[in-house]
């Protein structure tokens, strides 16, 4: 169906994981098997659903890991949200991290429509 390396959601995607992963490796030791693994288990699994969908052979197969895709964004947001409020991370980077999730959920629902024939 698609090259998924191609596809600009999913490079924005995979620049949003890169940006998850530096933030949460200030977070404390000992959330490494907590809210740390979570958020970054959340984060991989963005641009993952995107490249699953895109090589199965139905659009509208596609559409749905695109769904699951903008679930998990809409689950990372909280989990962010969430390091903001216990203190891990400041205002600042929160705004940052929002800035790239909304990017690439503009895409995914963008892409959900598109799709939404099928």
């Amino acid at each position: 169906m698609y090259n998924y390396k191609d596809l600009i959601v999913w490079q924005k995607s995979m620049d949003l994981v890169e940006k998850v992963y530096q933030l949460t490796s200030t977070f404390p030791q000992e959330e490494k098997f907590g809210l740390t693994s979570q958020i970054r288990r959340c984060a991989v699994s963005i641009p993952s659903n995107i490249a699953e969908g895109t090589g199965r052979k139905s659009k509208k197969v596609f559409r749905s890991f695109l769904e699951i895709s903008n679930g998990s964004i809409n689950e990372l947001k909280t989990q962010i949200e969430i390091s903001k409020r216990i203190g891990f991370i400041s205002e600042n980077e929160l705004e940052n991290i929002f800035d790239i999730c909304n990017e690439v959920q503009k895409m995914t629902i963008t892409l959900i429509k598109k799709y939404s024939d099928f």
